[in-house]
Parts: structure tokens; sequence; C-alpha cells
């Protein structure tokens, strides 16, 4: 698969997360565990999109500190601020198997989440279009 093909496949499955989070984040039945996978894997995909689209090799990883590592080492820009997102990796592996207190990953909260998601997307599929001149 070419890097823009990746990288469009990666934002639309992003999108699907951030689509499941926006429903399940206002109900109080889902537990956080699944409103942070939900935003991790939507944050994970979108910059695995941006470093695909720059065809920068990544292993795989749900590390969301590594991606972000990984972004700056190939001087892939994005906003500073975005590196809060890095907050959700325990949601990808460690809650998902294991019951951890979460005041491990506290301060968290569903607007927070949903809003870092939206925020990394628009940084994301800004990034894919300036690359494109789309």
């Amino acid at each position: 698969m070419r890097s823009r093909e990746l990288a469009e496949m990666l934002l639309r499955k992003a999108r699907q997360g951030e689509f499941a989070l926006e429903k399940l984040a206002p109900d109080p039945a889902p537990p956080d565990e699944v409103i942070g996978f939900h935003a991790q894997q939507a944050v994970e995909k979108m910059l695995k999109a941006v470093l695909a689209h720059a065809s920068v090799l990544y292993r795989r990883t749900h590390d969301l500190v590594e991606l972000f590592d990984l972004l700056r080492k190939k001087s892939l820009s994005y906003p500073a601020d975005l590196e809060e997102a890095r907050r959700l990796t325990p949601f990808a592996s460690t809650l998902r198997y294991e019951d951890l207190p979460l005041e491990l990953v506290r301060p968290y909260d569903r607007s927070w989440a949903l809003d870092m998601v939206r925020r990394v997307r628009a940084w994301a599929e800004s990034a894919v279009r300036a690359a494109t001149g789309d």
C-alpha cells in the first residue's frame, strides 16, 4: 500500500474510533477504560497516518510516547500541547488486560479525551493535506 493510501486508511479508521467515542463518552455506563481505549486508538492511528504519509517506518506499537518521539525525530512538527495525548497510552493495553487503579492515569475525564482526539485529528488531517497540497 502506498504512503498516501495508508495515511488515508488510517485517518478513516481513526474517525471510526472518534465516532464510537462521541457516542459512548456522554453515557456514564461505559467504564473509563472503554472510553480511554477508543481515544487512544484514534490518536494512535492519526499519528501513524502522519508518519505513513511522510514514508516514515514505525514499528507495531500502541505507545503514543514512542510515536510522538518518532515524529519529533523525523522533524514532523506538531503543536506541543498535543503531547498531552501521551496520557492515553495505558488504555491501549495495560488497562485493557489488568485492573490497575485509574488513579495511575488521573486526571482523566471523558470530555478531555474527546477534545484531545478532535485536536489531534485536526492537526493530522491538516498535516496530510499540507503534504499533498489538497
